[in-house]
């Protein structure tokens, strides 16, 4: 502590020292930190927005069923300038409180409301295990077993390799490790969006002909069960609470004098649904890729 301005300027070096030691005592550092998980693989673009990369689903992790969890989120900016990005509880058939509040906009009888409620839609997206078979941007990441959080527009892809459009094409599983095939990940910069449509699959071989790389594969995938587990997502309460900052609202919407309508936001697309029946549904949206993208980069922000 100093008395006065010269002892200040003396001890203006031992003063940084201090400060300095007692951030560390805080856990403070210098450093930036990170929180991405780094068990997920993105593919990178150049500054062009061109991308290309070379990778393989996987199936199922040891003890689960299926190679893919799907998730519904929502991801808007409410009129405070505050953004709500949040798992949507409809992921596991709960209740949601935009679901809700999207249900009061929409039977309001105001297309202004409904306008709201197609802002504020679900958007979905799935993650599957892969293995990185070419990454040119990023090289460490090849032979490695990554998560990958896709969009639409990719799991389209899958299900065309699975449900051939036509009697004389073959179906393919791709996260077979034997009869599966590599996916070729093609990135175009169109208007400014990302744009995928050029992606393909190869023709179908196995990701390796040594049976203990296979099974050593396998073995490292990662669980994908716990993204759609109880206890990765929020409360009905802390989502409302949420819900209510971002919107600036105090109760429910003030032009709709009736109670809350009895229909709410429909059931979480099963895998038997079809993407025409999925489209129909007005407070929901199969989100591309390119909204993907933003949206995770806003929440990463």
């Amino acid at each position: 502590m100093a008395n006065n301005f010269a002892e200040l300027k003396r001890q203006r070096n031992k003063d940084l020292k201090k400060l300095t030691n007692e951030i560390t005592k805080l856990g403070g550092t210098s450093e930036k930190k990170s929180y991405e998980d780094t068990r997920f693989w993105r593919p990178s673009v150049d500054k062009s927005g061109n991308g290309y990369a070379v990778i393989r689903f996987l199936p199922s992790p040891q003890n689960e069923d299926m190679p893919w969890v799907q998730l519904w989120s929502h991801s808007f900016q409410g009129p405070t300038g505050k953004w709500y990005i949040e798992n949507s509880l409809t992921t596991i058939n709960q209740k949601d409180p935009v679901s809700e509040h999207n249900s009061a906009l929409w039977n309001s009888g105001l297309d202004s409301d409904k306008d709201i409620a197609r802002k504020q839609k679900r958007r979905l997206s799935y993650i599957a295990n892969i293995y990185v078979v070419k990454d040119p941007s990023n090289p460490e990441n090849e032979g490695e077993v990554k998560l990958f959080k896709f969009g639409k527009k990719i799991f389209d892809k899958l299900n065309d390799m699975m449900n051939p459009e036509f009697d004389d094409e073959t179906p393919v599983n791709p996260f077979d490790l034997w009869e599966g095939a590599n996916f070729k990940l093609k990135i175009r910069n169109v208007e400014g969006y990302r744009n995928y449509d050029k992606s393909e699959f190869d023709s179908p071989e196995p990701l390796s002909e040594d049976e203990d790389d296979l099974e050593r594969i396998w073995n490292t995938e990662y669980p994908l069960n716990e993204f759609i587990s109880e206890t990765n997502f929020k409360t009905y309460d802390e989502l409302k609470d949420r819900l209510n900052f971002v919107l600036d609202l105090n109760q429910e919407v003030s032009h709709v004098e009736r109670p809350m309508p009895t229909r709410e936001e429909p059931v979480v697309q099963t895998r038997k649904e079809t993407v025409e029946e999925a489209s129909d549904d007005p407070w929901s949206s199969e989100d591309d890729d390119d909204g993907l993208t933003y949206f995770e980069k806003l929440a990463e922000g």
